[in-house]
C-alpha cells in the first residue's frame, strides 16, 4: 500500500534540487572509466529500505562491470588499430627509402655493369688492339684456363683475363689447351685466339730428332729424353706395349701374340727425321711414328727394282710371310747387316734357313743380335736381372723367327727380306772392319770365321 505525502511548492523544489544532485554523484564517467556513488546519497534518495538498496547497488555494479570491459575491448582495439595505421606509416616510408636506395645502387651498378662489358667486349673483338704486332706466348705444362688468360695478358694479346674467362666459359672453349711457345699477333679476336691456340701446328717450341734405322724402342725412347721431348721415357714404354693404337692403325690387328713380345711396337716405329714438340704427350709421340710407317709401307713408293711406283704392303702379299714376319727378318737384317748389298744377302741367308728341311741342321737361326733382346748386348742388361737373363728371343734356343721384330729396320731392311738374293747360303760372319763372308757349308764357315778374324 501506498504511503501518502503531503509536498507543498518549495518542498517540492528542495527534493527537485536533491534528485539532480544524487544523479550527478551516481553519474559514469566513461571517458576516465570511474564511477561515484556514495551510500548516504542511495539512502537519501531510495525510502525502500536496505534490502532494495543492496538489490540496485547489486544491478549497478555488475552493469558497469559489463560497460568497462566493453569499454576495454574497444580502447584495446582502438589503440591496435592505431598502431597498425603507424607501423602501415612507418612500412610506407621505409619502403620508399628503400626504392630509392634500391634505385640508386641499380643506377650505379648498371654504370659500372656498361662500362665493364664495354670495355670487355672491345677486349673481345680486338677493337683496342689495332697493332700489327707479334709477340710470343709460352703456355705452362697442364695449364688452367686462368693459366692461358695470365700468360696471354702479360704478352699484351689480351687486356682483360676475367672477360676471356667469361667467354671461353660460356664457348665451352676451355679445354683442348696444351703447353707450348706461341707466336700470336695481338690484333686477335677471343674466337681466333683460342682457335691459334689449340692447334698444335702453330706451337714454335719444336724440336728434330733423328731417329736411325736399327734402334730398338728403349733405345728410341732414350733418344727422345735426351732430346727433349719428355722427361720420363716410362709412359712411352707402356703404350709400346699396348693395345691402344689397333683402332686406328688396322695393322697392328695382325699381331696375334703380343703376350710372348717385350713391346708390341717394336718394328713399327718408322726411322726418319721427326719434329717433335717439347715435353710432347707420349701418344702423340707415337701417332707420329705410326703415321709415318702406315704412309711408308701402305702407299705407293718408288722402290728399286721397279718402274712404276709401289706399295710395299702389296709386295709383301706376294711372299709366304705376313707383314709382322716380313718385319721380323727386316729388323734382324736392319741388326746383323754391314751394308745395303749385304743385307740382301743375309736375308737370302734367313730365307734359306727358314725353308730348309729339319735334316738340315739349320733350323735354329743362331743370330747373336737376338740373344740379348731386348737389350742391345749383354752390358745392357739391368744389374737386377743380369743374373740368369734369358731373352725369349734367343734364336740360338728358338727354331724359326723370334715372336717379333728386334729393332725398327729401315726401309731397305724391309726391301731386302721381300726380295732376298738367290744364293744357296746358309751361314755369314763380319770380319772387324766389316767385310762379310758367306758359307753354303758349315766346313766353309768355320773357315771363314777363321779368316774374319772371329774366334
Amino acid at each position: 500500500m501506498s504511503k501518502d505525502y503531503n509536498y507543498n511548492t518549495e518542498d517540492m523544489q528542495a527534493i527537485e534540487e536533491a534528485r539532480r544532485k544524487k544523479v550527478e554523484e551516481f553519474k559514469v564517467h566513461f571517458d576516465t572509466q570511474e564511477f561515484s556513488a556514495s551510500d548516504s546519497a542511495f539512502d537519501t534518495y531510495f525510502d525502500g529500505g536496505p534490502d532494495e538498496e543492496k538489490e540496485i547497488n547489486s544491478y549497478s555494479g555488475e552493469e558497469v562491470k559489463e560497460q568497462m570491459e566493453q569499454i576495454s575491448k574497444k580502447a584495446l582495439k582502438l589503440k591496435k588499430k592505431e598502431q597498425k595505421k603507424q607501423e602501415k606509416r612507418k612500412n610506407k616510408k621505409n619502403t620508399r627509402t628503400f626504392r630509392w636506395i634500391w634505385l640508386v645502387s641499380v643506377v650505379i651498378v648498371g654504370a659500372v655493369l656498361a662500362v665493364y662489358l664495354l670495355v670487355g667486349i672491345n677486349d673481345m673483338l680486338a677493337i683496342n688492339r689495332t697493332e700489327d704486332a707479334t709477340v710470343n706466348v709460352v703456355i705452362p705444362e697442364n695449364p688452367t684456363l686462368d693459366d692461358i688468360s695470365q700468360a696471354l695478358e702479360k704478352s699484351g694479346v689480351i687486356h682483360e683475363p676475367k672477360f676471356f674467362n667469361m667467354y671461353a666459359i660460356l664457348t665451352k672453349s676451355t679445354e683442348n689447351f696444351t703447353q707450348g711457345s706461341y707466336n700470336m699477333n695481338v690484333n686477335m679476336d677471343y674466337e681466333a685466339i683460342i682457335n691459334y691456340l689449340q692447334s698444335y701446328s702453330n706451337r714454335t717450341d719444336t724440336i728434330k730428332v733423328t731417329i736411325p734405322e736399327g734402334q730398338n724402342i728403349q733405345e728410341i725412347a732414350a733418344s727422345l729424353k735426351n732430346a727433349g721431348v719428355f722427361s720420363d721415357e716410362d709412359e712411352f714404354l707402356k703404350l709400346c706395349n699396348s693395345n691402344a693404337f689397333d683402332e686406328d692403325y688396322t695393322f697392328l690387328k695382325d699381331i696375334k701374340n703380343s703376350d710372348k713380345r717385350y713391346y708390341k711396337l717394336e718394328g713399327y716405329l718408322y726411322p726418319d727425321t721427326y719434329e717433335f714438340y717439347v715435353n710432347e704427350d707420349p701418344q702423340m709421340t707415337i701417332e707420329r711414328f705410326l703415321t709415318n710407317f702406315e704412309n711408308q709401307l701402305f702407299s705407293k713408293q718408288s722402290v728399286q727394282g721397279y718402274d712404276k711406283k709401289i706399295r710395299i704392303s702389296d709386295q709383301v702379299e706376294k711372299t709366304d710371310y705376313t707383314m709382322d714376319e716380313i718385319l721380323t727378318i727386316a729388323s734382324i737384317i736392319q741388326a746383323e747387316a754391314a751394308s745395303n748389298d749385304d743385307m740382301y744377302y743375309i736375308s737370302s741367308i734367313i730365307h734359306n734357313r727358314l725353308n730348309a728341311s729339319s735334316d738340315a741342321g739349320v733350323q735354329k737361326l743362331g743370330l747373336d743380335s737376338t740373344k740379348f733382346y731386348p737389350y742391345r748386348s749383354e752390358e745392357y742388361i739391368p744389374a737386377n736381372q743380369k743374373s740368369g737373363f734369358k731373352s725369349r728371343y734367343d734364336t740360338y734356343d728358338l727354331i724359326g723367327l723370334p715372336p717379333g721384330p728386334i729393332c725398327n729396320p729401315g726401309t731397305q731392311a724391309i726391301e731386302a727380306a721381300i726380295n732376298p738374293k738367290e744364293t744357296s747360303y746358309l751361314f755369314f760372319c763380319h770380319a772387324s772392319d766389316g767385310t762379310p763372308y758367306y758359307a753354303a757349308t758349315l766346313d766353309e764357315h768355320n773357315y771363314n770365321l777363321s779368316l774374319a778374324g772371329v774366334e
